[in-house]
């Protein structure tokens, strides 16, 4: 049993949606400390030829709060406001409609009240689209859904899902390698890997000057299905480090 556990984020670039697709189940952590100025409430997309954040705003934010404890701040010209940029960067896009009308549906979605909370919107966003995208992996939602019976932090949250949803494996994105070992989930009777995305991991933009780790929006707007779905398999799983002693010095 594999499973995988990530924040919600918004429309987040390819390498998200690979961990999750290669899992047998994937854990949304919402109740933990919202983090300023990361994915949470923000990504980039293509805009004239360069990467330009594309996000919504939020309500009092506060690193002091759970992420599921936030409201976000769209209104109808905020909406619009973002359905214009989308529209300015990307309506020559051969899957530009189809894309477009996914991304509004969801956007739409947080002007209604069941929308409003910020972890609310982020997992309909996620599910939806993942639906499109052709992932089937069941999503669990940590505040609602898979909730621990007690506080961990870090390595130790991860172990304690791990444990919940009885997964002898535990994938996680690449960017882990310095936050968990080997050691810690081998002593647990788990195995730990990361998914990383291949380095030459490229699709068609409007330029032969391909622009890396965009929104999963960019993906969406340039490539057919069959090619999103071969997109999802470019990665390779790497074990990272044994202990926090075998990182290299800087």
């Amino acid at each position: 049993m594999k499973v995988g556990v990530m924040q919600p984020y918004f429309f987040p670039y390819i390498g998200y949606w690979q961990l999750m697709n290669v899992v047998d189940e994937y854990v949304i952590v919402d109740d933990i400390n919202y983090i300023k100025n990361g994915y949470i409430n923000r990504n980039s997309i293509l805009y004239d030829g360069e990467s330009l954040k594309f996000g919504i705003p939020l309500r009092k934010a506060s690193q002091n709060k759970y992420i599921c404890d936030h409201e976000h701040g769209l209104d109808n010209d905020g909406v619009n406001k973002l359905l214009k940029t989308l529209k300015t960067s990307y309506a020559k896009a051969p899957y530009f409609e189809n894309t477009y009308n996914h991304v509004a549906k969801i956007l739409e979605f947080g002007l209604t009240d069941d929308g409003r909370n910020l972890a609310d919107f982020l997992e309909n966003s996620i599910r939806c689209t993942a639906s499109k995208l052709g992932i089937t992996t069941p999503i669990l939602r940590s505040s609602t859904q898979a909730k621990l019976d007690a506080e961990y932090k870090r390595e130790y949250k991860v172990v304690a899902y791990c444990k919940q949803r009885n997964a002898d494996e535990y994938y996680n994105a690449i960017g882990g390698t310095k936050l968990y070992f080997q050691k810690f989930f081998e002593e647990n009777g788990i195995s730990l890997s990361f998914v990383k995305t291949n380095e030459n991991l490229s699709y068609k933009q409007f330029t032969d000057n391909f622009v890396p780790n965009l929104s999963i929006i960019d993906v969406m707007m340039f490539c057919s299905p069959e090619q999103i779905s071969d997109l999802l398999t470019q990665f390779t799983l790497v074990k990272g480090y044994y202990s926090p002693e075998d990182i290299p010095a800087d």
